[in-house]
């Protein structure tokens, strides 16, 4: 049988920086679909320029997002990509080696290794970091709580070989612009829900991140640099809750922009484990 085809999508804004080499990754892919929200850098240029189909739609949010970019697919798989995100080579022929054969699973995790603080990082409970990534088209929806998406695939999943590369922050304060803009729609979205916190929960769901992060998943074992991952990661937290503290005592609103696109909380990107 003839291979099938693959469609890569991927939600955009202001990565003039990084979506070149994201494209370039998958480049064998069949398509490309880029659909960017209003990047006021040459992000869409960049896009065009390497070959992909680029849709402009104003941001709804993430969930929300890259369900409309998974719609826009034609293929008969489908892998969803972040712009700071590229497919290793071994990942590439473990993809290849899927659309090859004729009995799949309907979605697949994929590794994903970060790269953070001038390393990559295989402790702190950051690889492998499994998500779906790869899944045939038609087969699930992207959901979960506004910033925190996550793929969930109608039928069965199994897992490839090879690294999803995410290379998350420039620098320190490139990754506490973004814990800043991210926290503030988390705690929006958890007002929604009919969420709040008290005392309790400002200090014992930070002190919980760090304690994880710090001990039970090793960062310590990275020095000084796991010790910056672990304050970040429960600094995220706290700063979620303290926000959704003070939605409910304060007249205060938040509508941030998008920025940088993680998946879930408590991470220094913004993922929890």
């Amino acid at each position: 049988m003839a291979r099938a085809s693959l469609t890569v999508c991927i939600i955009s804004r202001d990565e003039e920086e990084k979506i070149g080499a994201c494209l370039a990754s998958v480049a064998w892919a069949d398509e490309r679909v880029v659909v960017d929200s209003g990047s006021r850098d040459r992000t869409r240029e960049i896009a065009a320029e390497a070959g992909a189909r680029v849709i402009q739609r104003a941001w709804p949010g993430h969930v929300e997002q890259k369900n409309f970019a998974a719609e826009q697919a034609r293929s008969t798989w489908v892998l969803g990509l972040d712009c700071d995100e590229q497919v290793s080579p071994e990942l590439r022929r473990s993809i290849e080696a899927v659309l090859d054969r004729q009995e799949t699973c309907d979605g697949y995790e994929l590794a994903r290794k970060n790269r953070y603080l001038g390393r990559w990082w295989k402790r702190g409970g950051w690889y492998p970091s499994w998500r779906v990534r790869l899944w045939r088209n038609g087969r699930g929806r992207w959901a979960g709580e506004n910033p925190h998406d996550r793929f969930e695939v109608e039928g069965s999943v199994g897992r490839l070989q090879g690294d999803l590369l995410h290379f998350t922050y420039d620098d320190l304060s490139d990754h506490l612009s973004t814990i800043n803009s991210f926290t503030s729609i988390a705690a929006q979205a958890k007002r929604a829900r009919g969420r709040s916190v008290g005392l309790a929960g400002l200090l014992l769901r930070p002190a919980w991140t760090f304690f994880k992060k710090w001990i039970l998943q090793g960062s310590w074992l990275e020095g000084s640099a796991g010790w910056i991952f672990s304050v970040n990661a429960s600094y995220y937290v706290f700063l979620k809750y303290a926000k959704l503290w003070e939605l409910h005592h304060t007249d205060v609103e938040r509508l941030p922009e998008a920025g940088h696109l993680p998946e879930e909380e408590g991470d220094p990107d913004g993922n929890a484990h």
